[in-house]
């Protein structure tokens, strides 16, 4: 360790904490789950549903697409309802006109708001407080509730299949006909959107709160934030400021400002003579430019079945790829040429660090995990494609169709197949980094790389720890892991101590710098980005201390963002450090744009929906897309094109950026990606924000407020953003592709 032990200590204690917090918190989280009764009985004992009913929804919900179509529990697309929210309100609005007819012989809306208020009241006490599990493990129904229950699951019914009297009604939500073909899977499907609400309207055991922390909005049930949402919302923004005047102190007093050394008159990296395996990188790079370009090109496509929900310009497309499948490899594809753009930076510098030679059969190794990775693209996609299509048969599209979660949509067998490529990157990664351990030089930063590469390679993992009848809390618990911790914790650091490792070897850091960098970046990315996972399951099913820590927490992830603009800074001066920098200058301009994405997209548009309070009306709304799409591709977008356009210019070294097309390229995406939030993602969400607010999600969501005159035509304003920020991708990666392709002189 030597003169880097203070910070070795430090980054070790941060992660004892802090997987200690998530740990033990997530053994409550599996504690406090929201139980699925053994069965829903009526007053007189007869079953109105059982547990294996649930559980068979669960599993119709997964093959239409789960969260690419609507939302559960808020988590989802944008586009149909939160299904929660919707059959939430829909059954109390029928409890209260079955009770108004029997009581007064008239609709619930036609009584004196005395009368309301008295049955309404009555209403939320029955659903708060009447609708316990008892100790055999059953809830018992009121008649009235049953017969409220009667009545809104033919709605879904209908809709879900191809009813003609819905044919309007699945436009404006983006559904094709048919979305669930058989009648009985329906039916189920209904038994579990009324589980998920039920869920959302009980109070748990000992509380009185509901399972969700009285999460979704919903009056008429008395669902509103929590005391302790007001608190740990109010706490969050003193930690957020008390860890940023911390920081600033700490940047103007601990850093040493040391000089740095005087950049090389040649490029080093340029003297490294090319080996076997960093030359088949090639195929690497198109392919990560050509998910790209298809994953924008997708991505268009969604957004305009937004505006016509089964028709593109008129043609109908959406009985073959509807919504929730164009979603679903949009999303996939975001994943795939992102991670491929991060393994590829790895295996370019895994001979650079073994001293510029490969280890037996490197070449061989890159090949055939280029191979699986093609294989579980294109495998995938043609699960997603097969299950949407109902061409796999219920039981098995799990494994080989549609999970129907967010980011994890392939199926089980393409998931492991993914995993395993993984570990063979991180098994090629380490046949390279171990050799350099035996070098007699320092090694503090190559511990760094190397510890920052484990985590790249592993923890994806926790994808897998989960089935299909998994309860959704412990779901959302692991699945967060991969999303946020494996993303936005683990790739962040594996990027900075890339990214130093090439800067020092380039001669425009020095190696002090570069080692102090990873470990304080590591150290403050991680402190606020391990626990800081919590904030996504505010309202999953989890209780208060869940909420406690992920306030707590995620408020400190946005503290180490603030002083990225020093970060930007460097990076752009890199060009002018020597006359052969210029040759990167697009790499560089790449990583520039993440430091300024970082600090807007996951700083401040992160912040916007990470205070319990803001979450709670805000979850499942477009203000969640601004803060995805700025933070997603502004982020780890940016830094996978940069370095696959770094590693295109070290494979091609005769290969010349054309700076008209890098140019057009690089200010159309930043322009398209600015148009895209501000003329579309953000109004649209804050429109919505004021409906959540005053009267629901429900209504926030529902197809009467989505298909208004003006929100219609700001997603239709989008379409400029969106072929704006298409043609930036185009030229990007046209440029990417003519250097690979570029005959050697």
């Amino acid at each position: 360790m030597g003169q880097y032990k203070k910070l070795w200590y430090s980054l070790i204690a941060v992660l004892a904490v802090t997987f200690s917090i998530l740990g033990y918190l997530g053994v409550e989280v599996y504690r406090q789950v929201p139980p699925i009764p053994q069965a829903y009985v009526s007053e007189s004992g007869q079953t109105v549903l059982t547990k294996e009913d649930v559980l068979a929804g669960q599993s119709a919900w997964q093959s239409t697409g789960g969260m690419e179509l609507g939302s559960i529990l808020g988590h989802g697309a944008y586009q149909a309802p939160d299904w929660t929210a919707d059959w939430l309100h829909r059954e109390a609005e029928a409890w209260l006109d079955i009770t108004a007819e029997k009581e007064t012989g008239k609709k619930y809306a036609d009584l004196d708001k005395a009368v309301q208020a008295n049955i309404q009241a009555r209403l939320a006490e029955e659903y708060r407080n009447g609708g316990r599990v008892n100790e055999n493990g059953q809830v018992v129904l009121s008649a009235t509730r049953i017969e409220a229950v009667k009545r809104v699951a033919p709605y879904y019914i209908m809709l879900y299949g191809d009813d003609p009297s819905m044919i309007k009604t699945r436009e404006a939500f983006a559904m094709k006909n048919g979305t669930l073909p058989s009648e009985e899977a329906r039916q189920k499907l209904t038994d579990f959107f009324f589980w998920t609400a039920w869920a959302s309207s009980t109070n748990r055991p000992g509380h009185d709160a509901t399972y969700t922390n009285n999460w979704p909005h919903e009056p008429l049930v008395n669902n509103v934030p929590t005391t302790e949402n007001y608190m740990w919302s109010f706490a969050s923004i003193v930690f957020l400021l008390l860890g940023i005047g911390l920081l600033v102190w700490g940047f103007s007093f601990l850093k040493k400002h040391d000089d740095e050394p005087a950049a090389p008159s040649e490029d080093p990296l340029s003297k490294v003579v090319l080996t076997p395996s960093q030359k088949a990188l090639g195929k690497y790079v198109f392919l990560t430019v050509a998910l790209f370009v298809a994953q924008v090109l997708l991505g268009g496509l969604t957004a305009h079945y937004t505006v016509e929900g089964q028709q593109f310009y008129g043609i109908d497309i959406s009985q073959w790829f509807p919504y929730a499948l164009v979603r679903t490899w949009h999303i996939q594809s975001a994943i795939f040429w992102i991670a491929t753009g991060f393994l590829t930076a790895g295996l370019f510098l895994a001979p650079i660090i073994n001293g510029g030679k490969d280890p037996k059969f490197q070449r061989a190794g890159v090949n055939f995990l280029y191979i699986a990775l093609f294989i579980v693209v294109l495998g995938s996609y043609g699960g997603n494609f097969l299950a949407l299509s109902h061409a796999i048969p219920l039981h098995l599209n799990f494994w080989f169709g549609h999970q129907g979660y967010e980011y994890l949509d392939l199926g089980r067998f393409w998931q492991i197949l993914l995993m395993v490529g993984l570990l063979l990157w991180l098994w090629l990664m380490l046949r390279c980094t171990v050799n350099a351990f035996r070098q007699k030089t320092d090694k503090n930063m190559l511990a760094v790389f190397v510890a920052s590469m484990a985590g790249v390679g592993l923890f994806y993992a926790p994808g897998l720890f989960y089935g299909e009848h998994t309860s959704l809390t412990i779901m959302e618990y692991w699945r967060w892991w991969v999303v946020h911790l494996w993303v936005e914790g683990f790739f962040e650091v594996f990027a900075t101590a890339a990214l130093a490792f090439i800067f020092y070897n380039m001669g425009l850091v020095s190696q002090r710098t570069a080692t102090i960098t990873s470990l304080i970046a590591a150290s403050l990315f991680l402190v606020g980005g391990v626990p800081g996972t919590f904030h996504h399951l505010y309202f999953s099913g989890t209780t208060t201390p869940v909420m406690a820590v992920g306030a707590s927490f995620s408020a400190l992830e946005v503290v180490p963002l603030i002083l990225l603009g020093r970060e930007a800074y460097e990076h752009w001066s890199y060009q002018h450090a020597a006359p052969w920098a210029k040759r990167l200058r697009w790499p560089l301009m790449c990583f520039v744009a993440v430091a300024f994405w970082n600090m807007v997209g996951a700083g401040v548009f992160g912040f916007l929906i990470n205070p319990p309070i803001s979450l709670y009306y805000l979850q499942g709304l477009n203000t969640t897309a601004v803060h995805a799409h700025a933070a997603l591709f502004g982020v780890y977008g940016f830094l996978a094109l940069g370095f696959v356009l770094l590693v295109a210019s070290y494979i091609k070294p005769d290969a010349e950026f054309n700076e008209s097309l890098m140019t057009w390229g690089f200010w159309l995406l930043n322009s398209g990606l600015v148009l895209m939030i501000v003329i579309s993602l953000l109004p649209v969400g804050v429109i919505q924000a004021y409906a959540s607010i005053t009267q629901g999600l429900w209504y926030a969501r529902s197809e009467g407020f989505m298909q208004q005159e003006l929100l219609d035509t700001l997603r239709w304003v989008r379409t400029v953003a969106d072929l704006i920020f298409i043609g930036g991708a185009c030229c990007v990666s046209w440029q990417a592709a003519k250097m690979v392709f570029a005959r050697s002189k």
